[in-house]
């Protein structure tokens, strides 16, 4: 599957209501850093909050991890898995 595509899939089950599982490389600007993959179980979509806007914005997924109720961030392009399918970047 395609990253943008389970991007896609990611926002209609998250207006839904529903979680999806999925699975990233971390990586820090700041830090210049990864702490790997991260992967998720169970995750919403959220919006970003406005005070984190920045110029890469439009490159992250804001997203809550409900096992255990933290909210975070993600680059789109780093994105592994989604619901058990592997994505591809194209």
């Amino acid at each position: 599957m395609e990253v943008y595509e389970a991007i896609e899939q990611m926002r209609t089950l998250s207006r839904q209501g529903k979680t999806f599982a999925f699975a990233y490389m971390s990586y820090s600007i700041a830090r210049r850093a990864s702490q790997g993959i991260i992967s998720v179980r169970r995750a919403r979509l959220t919006k970003q909050n406005r005070r984190e806007r920045n110029r890469y914005t439009g490159h992250m997924l804001s997203y809550t991890d409900l096992d255990t109720g933290e909210r975070h961030s993600c680059w789109q392009p780093l994105l592994l898995e989604f619901n058990g399918q592997e994505l591809e970047l194209k």
